[in-house]
Order: structure tokens, then C-alpha cells, then sequence
């Protein structure tokens, strides 16, 4: 157990865009076993206006020198994680990275073996774990409301019939797309409930006229019992369903979408007492056979709780606890992600190892 478990764990977060203005600054900062010490800013100082104690710097060098860090938050894009993340373990540092991990699995690999050499914590930011309508999924999974699960369905769909003008996520390179982008958390979760499945069948396309980069997928999971299917479009304007899923017993249907995200946007406060809470529209339907009783009715959604993976951060580097988040975790993500474009290009099943 670290000696000084008490004191709060020093901050240097690497960006202050989307990411780190709406999800890493506020978790960080409401959260006492944590200081925000150093952002990195190239451009300007927007995080002063928020957070006027921290010093804005220019380089991420002037991050990792400093001694006084010892968490850094790498939430820049996606092709940058991998080098940036084996300079900060280098440096000594523990480190959060933003989703996706890393671009490859070798890169994947290479970091999780620099951190054990380093003895330094190594996470990833999959927040969509503590979404309240996964974590209720979850639960309906656990607790075998269903029987045996056969089906599984996620879509995380948008909206977005433009080019958005000005961003790096529209522009073709390294860990560019929607795969990337939002197939990290649904292949995330798809593990979390089920495992590491036996083989993968992906389609990807680009269907917005004038799109460089993928921005649909429709993939398959294929498991010994159970067929797991992720789907995720830009151009879905009536959203259906976020969840199915089907088991021996009955099945289980979830509309809407987790509201903290919004809310952290909107500038809402973490600590309110109904944080994460769905409206009852959106609790999901179950229908099913329990203990010899046919039930049918809605499901109360579990709160959403972002501010539990930084939590479990602290608990991690102060307490010696188990990450929720492993690295392996996500790095057998990263995997999914690219035996998904070899399927798609080869236009056939690929086993998984």
C-alpha cells in the first residue's frame, strides 16, 4: 500500500477538447483523491476558466518532466496514444487512455509490458461500462432473467447526414472511423457480458456522400451458443431499440440512451442526487418466464456512475485494488476491431485465437 494514500493523486491531463472539457476534467475534479495540476493546451487556455488553478502548458514534455505528476491523461487522437502512452510509462507515470487503446494489438501489447516493467497502472477509459443501460443489462444477463442468452443486439446510432468540417475524426488515417470511434465501446461491452467470442463477420461501409472514413458497421460475435450482433450508423434518424436481447426464457428490449453524457455537457454537476437516473420512458421492457411465474413489465435502469472509474483509478494506484479496466481487456478490443477490417475485406468469418 502506498505511503502516502491520503495525499491526492496528481493530474496532467494531454487535451482539453471534447473528451477532456465534458468527461475527464469534471470526473477529475469532483473527485477529492484527485488534483488537476497541468493541461496541456497548444493553442489556448480554455481550461482556465474552469479550472483556474491549473497550470496550462505547451509541450507534452513539460507534462511528463515534471515530477510532481503521477497520472497522465492521454485523450488526444487516436493515433497519438500509442507513442505519447510509452513516453509517459517511461517517464514513470500511471496512465489513463482515452478509448480506443491504441491503434494495433501489437501496440496494445507493447505498452501493457512497459507498464509491468515500469510497475506503473495502465487503463483504459471505457465509461460505457458504467452507462446505467448496460450496467441494467448486465444485471439481466447475471441474474439469468432470461435463462440462457441466445441473442444479443446493441446499436449506438446517430444521425449525422454531413462531413463534420475541421476534425481529425473525419479524415482518413491511423484509428480514424466509426469503428474506432464507437466500435471500441460496443466490443468492449460485447466482451464484458460474454467473453472472447470464436470467430468475427464484419461489414463496414462509408454511406454518407462525400465521408472519408468508415461510418457504419453491422459486425457479428460469434459464440459457442449465443450470436452477438453490434451495429452502429451515422445515418439512423428513428432510432430503434439500443438493446435486444433473447434467451432461453424470455426476452429483454431497452430504448433511449444513457443521459450523463448530455448532462456533462450541459454543464451539469456530478454530485446531484439523481445523477445517471433515466426518465421511466426509456426503462426497458422484460418479458419473461421467472422461477414458474410469467412476467412482463418494465425494469427501473440503474443509475449511470462515470465517476466510478476514476475511483476504482484511485483505488488502483493508493490501495493496491483491482482495475476494473484492464489493459488486456481493451487490448483484446483493439484485436476484435482488426480482425473486423480483415473480415470485411476479405469479405468472409475470420476465427479469433
Amino acid at each position: 500500500m502506498n505511503s502516502s494514500q491520503n495525499a491526492p493523486i496528481t493530474v496532467g491531463l494531454a487535451s482539453y477538447g471534447m473528451s477532456g472539457m465534458v468527461f475527464h476534467a469534471p470526473l477529475l475534479a469532483t473527485n477529492p483523491h484527485f488534483k488537476l495540476t497541468k493541461v496541456l493546451e497548444r493553442s489556448s487556455e480554455k481550461s482556465k476558466s474552469r479550472y483556474p488553478e491549473v497550470a496550462v502548458v505547451k509541450d507534452f514534455q513539460a507534462l511528463i518532466q515534471d515530477d510532481s505528476v503521477e497520472l497522465v491523461v492521454i485523450n488526444t487522437p487516436n493515433a497519438l496514444h500509442f507513442e505519447m502512452g510509452k513516453q509517459a510509462l517511461r517517464a514513470g507515470k500511471h496512465v489513463v487512455m482515452e478509448k480506443p487503446f491504441t491503434v494495433t494489438t501489437q501496440e496494445a501489447n507493447e505498452l501493457i509490458n512497459l507498464s509491468k516493467e515500469q510497475n506503473c497502472i495502465l487503463t483504459v477509459f471505457q465509461n460505457r461500462r458504467w452507462d446505467g443501460d448496460f450496467r441494467t443489462i448486465h444485471q439481466v444477463v447475471t441474474q439469468k432473467l432470461l435463462g440462457k442468452p441466445v441473442y444479443y443486439e446493441a446499436h449506438y446510432d446517430r444521425f449525422r447526414n454531413y462531413i463534420e468540417a475541421n476534425t481529425w475524426k473525419e479524415e482518413t488515417g491511423p484509428g480514424s472511423g466509426l469503428l474506432y470511434n464507437l466500435g471500441s465501446h460496443m466490443m468492449d461491452q460485447a466482451l464484458v457480458l460474454f467473453g472472447k467470442p470464436q470467430a468475427i463477420t464484419a461489414h463496414l461501409g462509408t454511406q454518407r456522400p462525400g465521408g472519408k472514413i468508415d461510418d457504419y458497421y453491422d459486425i457479428t460475435l460469434h459464440y459457442p451458443e449465443l450470436v452477438a450482433s453490434i451495429k452502429s450508423s451515422y445515418l439512423v434518424r428513428e432510432p430503434g431499440p439500443r438493446y435486444i436481447l433473447n434467451g432461453t426464457e424470455g426476452s429483454f428490449h431497452k430504448y433511449g440512451i444513457d443521459p450523463q453524457e448530455e448532462a456533462l455537457k450541459a454543464g451539469q454537476t456530478l454530485t446531484s442526487p439523481n445523477w445517471g437516473q433515466e426518465p421511466v420512458a426509456d426503462w426497458g421492457k422484460l418479458n419473461t418466464q421467472l422461477n414458474g411465474l410469467h412476467f412482463t413489465g418494465t425494469i427501473e435502469t440503474l443509475p449511470g456512475s462515470y465517476p466510478a472509474f476514476y475511483q476504482n483509478v484511485y483505488e488502483a494506484i493508493r490501495l493496491g485494488k483491482e482495475l476494473q479496466v484492464k489493459p488486456e481487456e481493451a487490448a483484446l478490443g483493439i484485436q476484435l476491431i482488426e480482425l473486423a477490417q480483415q473480415s470485411n475485406a476479405e469479405k468472409r468469418t475470420v476465427l479469433i485465437d
